[in-house]
């Protein structure tokens, strides 16, 4: 049987909120990666750490909002496919970018980085900062 959203994710009081940042994030991700590079030198595979965690803080904050290491999973499982999508994107949709299996491969560490926090009592963080929220 299939959790009902409210159910699948931890005790706040403010369960929307949370939920509508992440999914900002994730839109803020998808726009960075698709719109042109910035014109400001960076480190030769500066992108790789940027890429690493970026996922990362996504895939943390999912652990952050899902209570049930079922759902926890299967956003990791998601935002790596994300990654993968998005290069593709880049090399389809975009002509000042272009895919990089490297940066699936930052994208899917960073995933499993952030997606280790479910393992640690700082994957409850975010619940008890919003239920100490007036």
């Amino acid at each position: 049987m299939n959790a009902s959203p409210a159910r699948a994710l931890r005790g706040f009081k403010r369960p929307g909120l949370w939920l509508g940042l992440w999914g900002l994030a994730i839109a803020t991700v998808v726009a960075a990666s698709l719109m042109p590079p910035p014109a400001m030198a960076v480190p030769r595979n500066f992108d790789k750490v940027e890429h690493l965690l970026g996922y990362a803080a996504l895939s943390a904050f999912a652990v952050q909002l899902f209570a049930q290491r079922s759902m926890q999973l299967r956003a990791a499982a998601g935002l790596v496919l994300l990654g993968i999508a998005l290069e593709f994107a880049q090399a389809l949709l975009t002509t000042t970018r272009m895919a990089d299996p490297a940066d699936a491969l930052a994208n899917a560490l960073g995933v499993a980085l952030g997606f280790a926090l479910s393992y640690t009592g700082a994957a409850r963080w975010l619940e008890r900062f919003d239920r100490r929220l007036p």
